[in-house]
């Protein structure tokens, strides 16, 4: 079984920047998919990001394309989104996920994701 712990989030000013981190335990990470979600109060939780098993394909929503990096090091079994240039409309929770894939270089951004981290406060403020 596959657990996600994800860490990193906090109170940063306009422009600032976060690094999220999302740590995996119980399985290798490099059989995975991930996906980094958010949900701001009152929203529908939104995809942010994903990447694919071998790292080669990414995805992001329009709304942090260019200022948000996804990244992953099998290796360590940690995945990681960087943030850049954040804006208030930033603020969420933010949550890590990941689903199973036979294809290395695949990251279906809408997609059922079987295991999700605990997720972290990202504010943003104004």
């Amino acid at each position: 079984q596959l657990q996600l712990v994800e860490s990193g989030g906090g109170l940063v000013q306009p422009g600032g920047s976060l690094r999220l981190s999302c740590a995996a335990s119980g399985f290798g990470l490099d059989n995975y998919v991930i996906g980094w979600f958010r949900q701001a109060p009152g929203k529908e939780r939104e995809g942010v990001s994903c990447i694919s098993r071998s790292g080669r394909t990414t995805n992001y929503a329009d709304s942090v394309k260019g200022r948000f990096t996804i990244s992953r090091d099998n290796a360590k079994n940690t995945a990681y989104l960087e943030m850049n240039n954040l804006k208030p409309e930033d603020t969420a929770i933010y949550y890590c996920a990941a689903y199973t894939s036979p294809l290395f270089s695949v990251c279906v951004f809408q997609w059922k994701y079987d295991y999700w981290a605990q997720g972290t406060q990202v504010t943003v403020s104004s």
